[in-house]
């Protein structure tokens, strides 16, 4: 199996930050034919989610996660900015973890498919993103 490791800044903002070129890099780096991508992130208080980017997903996403999950004083998770205890019920509904299969080296993605890590925590600006390919 090969997997590494990159690094993410998304700042102090909600965000849907699109992985889509840093995945084809490492299928290119790691000589991909046919298998399966994982792609992992190793926080609890942030998801990865296959959608449409550019065209108002993104954003509508950010919408329904602040509607669904608002940042106000209701979580039992009390520890940093207020609303914090949100962040971690994120990876519940957007899990950490995404599979794509891969064939001749290229992730099998729908034509507007990207894979984007969201982050909704504003108090760690730095996100670890693990690519690993399993071939087949």
């Amino acid at each position: 199996m090969y997997s590494t490791e990159i690094e993410v800044r998304t700042g102090s903002v909600a965000v849907v930050h699109d992985l889509t070129k840093d995945a084809e890099t490492f299928l290119r780096d790691a000589d991909a034919e046919d298998g399966i991508l994982h792609v992992f992130v190793p926080h609890a208080t942030s998801g990865l989610a296959i959608l449409e980017t550019g065209a108002g997903s993104d954003e509508d996403l950010l919408t329904a996660l602040d509607e669904l999950l608002p940042r106000d004083g209701r979580w039992r998770h009390q520890h940093g900015s207020p609303g914090h205890g949100r962040d971690h019920v994120l990876p519940a509904l957007l899990p950490p973890y995404a599979t794509i299969p891969v064939l001749g080296g290229v992730m099998t993605l729908g034509t507007w498919q990207s894979v984007c890590l969201v982050d909704t925590n504003l108090d760690n600006p730095v996100r670890r993103v693990r690519f690993s390919l399993l071939e087949g």
